[in-house]
């Protein structure tokens, strides 16, 4: 009898080994279940991106130019790739029409940012424009702003894109925020096939950021194959000192489990590539990482280059500098913001085409031929 019941102990055991649910030391427990249906949508969503919409480049009415105007664009921070792509745009549409702009650095602290938007209301521009800060931190300039009747304009400055009364925006511009999280996330479950662990960065001093990566996050947890290992809370302005710090250690923790990453900016991938390749890891990932967000010419160069970063899914930061002296010149005329949102996209390597940028084609003749009143 006790033989019998000792051959059936030793069956199970190996049984159970076998099967990956024995939890011996040689054998690493089973992956959690896939997501099929969510990783076939998944697929079919991000191959939609890829191949991107030809179709809605920029709006095809609006009124002719207003003459003479001039703005003021405060940025949080020009060492932020996608602030610093939108004021450029905004440069170049500006000489388009005939305006003129100024651009005030904030330097990414609160104290900065507030003194150059009371430098940029004493200097009583038509307008202003919030680059990439939560007006909720300048709401005494805000309100000058307003009570000199200065109409503010807003670039990823509230979460949503479009009008707001509070804070008072004629436009915020925008892509739909929770769009491009979902199809970051989405291209983690696709191209994982549903089994990945995931590190998401953020700043979740900045309310559009914080938005963003909840969303991410959301989005993930629809395959219980894809495990979130961990946020990394980087303020954009410190990502420079912390993010190889951050990764050194999250390479410690996590090892071969950190498998993809997700940023809200591609700006973390800049500063994580020099600690992954001390660290041995190779360009092409793992970890794959895909920016949530911006798609500076940087993060196209490391994505053609396959160096430390897969994907972005891309602002059209130069369309939208000129969506947004489109949108004062809407101002000025007395009419609404024209409701423009740019498509979402994403880029890779096989996509890219070897470009610096993406933006949707046709954007600028489309803006020129509205301000000669074509």
């Amino acid at each position: 009898m006790y033989p019998y019941r000792h051959h059936l102990l030793a069956a199970a055991v190996v049984a159970a080994l076998v099967s990956g649910c024995g939890g011996g030391p040689s054998k690493p427990a089973a992956a959690p279940a896939g997501c099929p249906a969510v990783v076939a949508k998944a697929k079919e969503a991000v191959g939609r991106a890829e191949r991107g919409d030809p179709a809605g480049s920029a709006p095809t009415t609006g009124p002719r130019a207003v003459p003479g105007k001039t703005l003021v664009y405060v940025a949080q921070t020009m060492t932020n790739p996608g602030v610093a792509g939108v004021a450029k745009g905004v440069r170049d549409a500006a000489a388009a029409i005939g305006w003129q702009v100024r651009v005030i650095d904030g330097g990414g602290t609160p104290a900065g940012i507030q003194a150059a938007f009371s430098q940029a209301v004493t200097l009583k521009p038509s307008g202003i424009v919030i680059g990439g800060f939560d007006p909720r931190i300048t709401a005494q300039q805000t309100a000058r702003a307003a009570s000199a009747g200065i109409p503010l304009i807003g670039w990823h400055a509230v979460s949503s894109p479009g009008p707001s009364t509070s804070p008072p925006l004629f436009t915020n511009v925008t892509t739909k925020v929770r769009e491009v999280a979902e199809i970051s996330a989405d291209w983690v479950i696709a191209r994982s096939d549903g089994r990945a662990g995931v590190v998401v960065f953020t700043d979740d001093s900045i309310p559009f950021a914080r938005d963003k990566s909840e969303l991410i996050k959301r989005r993930l947890a629809d395959c219980p194959g894809v495990r979130l290992l961990t946020t990394e809370n980087i303020p954009i302005p410190d990502a420079g000192q912390r993010t190889p710090q951050e990764v050194s250690s999250l390479l410690s923790r996590f090892g071969d489990r950190w498998t993809y990453s997700v940023a809200i900016n591609d700006l973390y991938f800049a500063d994580a590539a020099p600690a992954l390749r001390a660290a041995g890891r190779p360009g092409e990932g793992p970890p794959f990482n895909i920016g949530a967000g911006d798609g500076d010419p940087s993060a196209f160069q490391r994505i053609n280059g396959r160096r430390f970063q897969a994907a972005t899914v891309p602002e059209p930061l130069d369309q939208q500098g000129w969506q947004i002296v489109d949108e004062f010149n809407r101002a000025f005329a007395g009419r609404p913001a024209s409701g423009y949102v740019a498509p979402v996209h994403v880029v890779t390597a096989e996509n890219s085409g070897g470009a610096a940028a993406w933006n949707p084609p046709g954007y600028r003749e489309a803006y020129e031929r509205i301000w000669r009143g074509e």
